[in-house]
């Protein structure tokens, strides 16, 4: 099989159903900083604050739209005072933000304004992208987009017009990229969808994924960068979306024939979730659709307050001492840091 080359994946009629992707994880070393630049200067939501379920000394913040659906939410796991990471394979180098075509000035001068540091407006793969770093180094990209995807946030501190409509793809940066290419296409029902240069990009085929939003992943083969290094501004992991426990159950199964490690369905309240590696190292995740971020506040709530898991409320005085430092964003507007 050729991994660049066009081919419809036999699960997109006959298997379980992979629609792109849910969510991206990365790191922060300062929670504050971070809500301040994705509620006040982007204008994502905070849809929820809590702790990571694996590590509950840390917050696990999520952003994105309304109601944080997936393929919207990026969040993060806030490491204080961690070192900055180094970028290299294997990871996730960019996240893409999908906006209309015509908001991307409006953008460039929002970010300057606010002393974002900002790249030129390019073009890749026939789109104009706009590239920036977030306060811990964090690679986030803009690619205007012509066709109407995803729901914005009326209510939002950016103008429903010139808002984000949630994940156009993210970038991995691979040594090689022929296995990861393998197991896009070969396991996980991705299609080729072009190449420019040493980038090679794919598109989920389940259902959805010709919507065009949210589904979109490129690999870059760069053999000789130096191997990234985890912290502040590093991609943790990339989560995929599938629509239900019986379908992530079948992903599960065609993960291990494929001879690839994968972890037990771990319940994450807000979806639930398996885990493994593809071949060249970055870490994938394969989440449902649901039970989704209203679960256990309302959707005029969220992101309101703390909410933990019934494993870590006996740690609830020690977790909300820390909690209340933070200055959330307002319910309504959230335009921290504006």
């Amino acid at each position: 099989m050729t991994p660049t080359g066009d081919r419809t994946p036999s699960t997109a009629a006959t298997g379980p159903v992979l629609s792109g992707l849910h969510h991206v994880t990365a790191i922060t070393a300062n929670a504050q900083a971070n809500i301040d630049f994705y509620c006040g200067v982007l204008g994502l939501r905070l849809v929820k604050l809590t702790v990571n379920f694996d590590d509950p000394g840390s917050f696990h913040l999520y952003y994105g739209d309304e109601l944080g659906r997936p393929g919207t939410v990026l969040t993060f796991f806030e490491w204080p005072d961690s070192p900055r990471g180094r970028i290299g394979p294997p990871q996730v180098t960019a996240t893409a933000f999908a906006v209309p075509a015509a908001s991307l000035d409006y953008w460039s001068l929002r970010l300057r304004e606010r002393k974002v540091d900002v790249g030129l407006l390019t073009e890749r793969l026939g789109e104009r992208v706009l590239q920036f770093t977030d306060p811990d180094g964090l690679a986030v990209e803009f690619v205007g987009v012509a066709r109407e995807v995803g729901i914005p946030w009326p209510a939002g501190p950016v103008p429903g017009e010139h808002a984000l409509r949630g994940f156009h793809s993210v970038t991995l940066f691979e040594e090689g990229y022929e296995l990861t290419a393998e197991a896009l296409t070969g396991l996980m029902g991705f299609i080729a969808g072009g190449r420019e240069g040493s980038r090679f990009r794919y598109r989920a085929g389940g259902n959805g994924g010709d919507s065009g939003f949210a589904s979109t992943v490129d690999v870059v083969c760069a053999p000789d960068a130096r191997h990234g290094l985890s912290g502040g501004g590093v991609v943790h992991h990339v989560a995929f979306r599938t629509p239900d426990p019986a379908n992530q159950a079948q992903w599960r199964e065609r993960i291990v024939k494929a001879f690839l490690n994968v972890s037990p369905v771990i319940d994450r309240t807000y979806f639930r979730s398996i885990y493994y590696r593809e071949p060249g190292g970055v870490l994938f995740e394969i989440a449902t659709e649901g039970p989704g971020f209203e679960v256990d506040e309302s959707a005029a709530a969220l992101g309101s307050g703390l909410m933990l898991p019934a494993e870590y409320e006996f740690m609830r005085p020690e977790i909300e001492a820390r909690w209340r430092r933070l200055r959330l964003p307002r319910a309504s507007g959230q335009g921290a840091g504006g």
